[in-house]
C-alpha cells in the first residue's frame, strides 16, 4: 500500500471542540500529516494557544469561537472557513456536553435540550452546512465523534441517546450524501483521559475501568486521533457510514 494515502497535505480540516483533549489531539494530527486546521469552541484563548501548536508545525491555523448549538455560530463558522481557505474538506463534529449524569426519571427538559442541541442538533446543522460546500466543490470527509456509550445503554442517559442519534446520523448522511462524494463515519471512544469524562476516570473509577480492558489502560486522546486519520485520509476511501470503536476492547469484556 502507497502510505501517502495517509497524507492530508492540501487539505483544510474543522474540528470542533478543538481546544483540548481529542479535538485538540485530531486537529495537531491533522497538521502534522500536511492539512490546514479551522478549530472552533466557546473559548477563544484556549484555541489560540492550539493554533499556535498547528503554525509551529508549519501549517496554516485559524482560531474561531462558535458555540455549535447556536445555528448562527454555525453559519458564521462555516462563512469564515469558506472567507480564509476558500474550501472545506474534512469536517469533524468533535464537540460535545454532558450537564446532567443522573436517573433519567429525574432529569428535567433543561438538561435534554441543552445535550441534544450540542451533541445532535449541532452536528446535523454544521454537518449540513459543511456538506453543502463539499458538494460544490466536488467531495469532502465528516468524522461525528459518537461514542461507546451511543451503542449500549449505561447510566450516562440523555448523553447516551444523544450519542447513539449520532450514529444514526451518520448512516443517514452516508447513505445521502455519498452521491456528490461525500463520506460520512463515526468513532466511538470508550473511556478516554479527557476533562468531558473525568467521573469516569479518575481514581479508584479510573482503575477499575482499566482493569477491566483487554488494553489494560485507560485511552488518551492520541488513540482517537490516530483512527481520525485514517478516516480522513483516502487510507480509508472506500469506508462510509461506519462507527468504529476505539475502547481498548472494553466491550469484549
Amino acid at each position: 500500500m502507497d502510505v501517502s494515502k495517509f497524507s492530508l497535505a492540501g487539505k483544510v480540516a474543522l474540528v470542533t471542540g478543538g481546544s483540548r483533549g481529542i479535538g485538540r489531539a485530531i486537529a495537531l494530527t491533522f497538521a502534522g500529516a500536511g492539512a490546514d486546521i479551522v478549530v472552533s469552541a466557546r473559548k477563544l484563548p484556549d484555541l489560540e494557544e492550539v493554533a499556535k501548536e498547528i503554525k509551529a508545525k508549519g501549517r496554516k491555523a485559524l482560531a474561531v469561537a462558535s458555540h455549535v448549538a447556536k445555528p448562527e455560530d454555525s453559519k458564521s463558522l462555516i462563512e469564515k472557513v469558506k472567507s480564509e481557505f476558500g474550501r472545506i474538506d474534512i469536517l469533524v463534529n468533535n464537540a460535545g456536553t454532558n450537564p446532567y449524569a443522573g436517573p433519567l426519571i429525574d432529569a428535567e427538559e433543561w438538561a435534554w435540550d441543552v445535550t441534544m442541541n450540542v451533541n445532535l442538533k449541532g452536528p446535523f446543522l454544521l454537518g449540513q452546512m459543511a456538506a453543502r460546500m463539499m458538494r460544490e466543490q466536488g467531495g469532502g470527509n465528516i468524522i461525528n465523534m459518537s461514542s461507546s456509550a451511543g451503542l449500549r445503554a449505561s447510566n450516562l442517559n440523555i448523553y447516551s441517546i444523544t450519542k447513539a442519534g449520532l450514529i444514526m446520523l451518520t448512516q443517514v448522511m452516508a447513505r445521502e450524501w455519498g452521491q456528490y462524494k461525500i463520506r460520512v463515519n463515526a468513532i466511538a471512544p470508550g473511556v478516554i483521559e479527557t476533562r468531558l469524562s473525568e467521573m469516569l476516570w479518575k481514581g479508584p473509577a479510573g482503575e477499575a475501568v482499566a482493569r477491566g480492558t483487554p488494553a489494560g489502560r485507560l485511552g488518551v486522546p492520541d488513540d482517537v486521533a490516530g483512527l481520525a486519520l485514517f478516516l480522513a485520509s483516502d487510507a480509508s476511501s472506500y469506508i462510509t457510514g461506519e462507527v468504529i470503536l476505539v475502547d481498548g476492547g472494553s466491550h469484549v469484556g
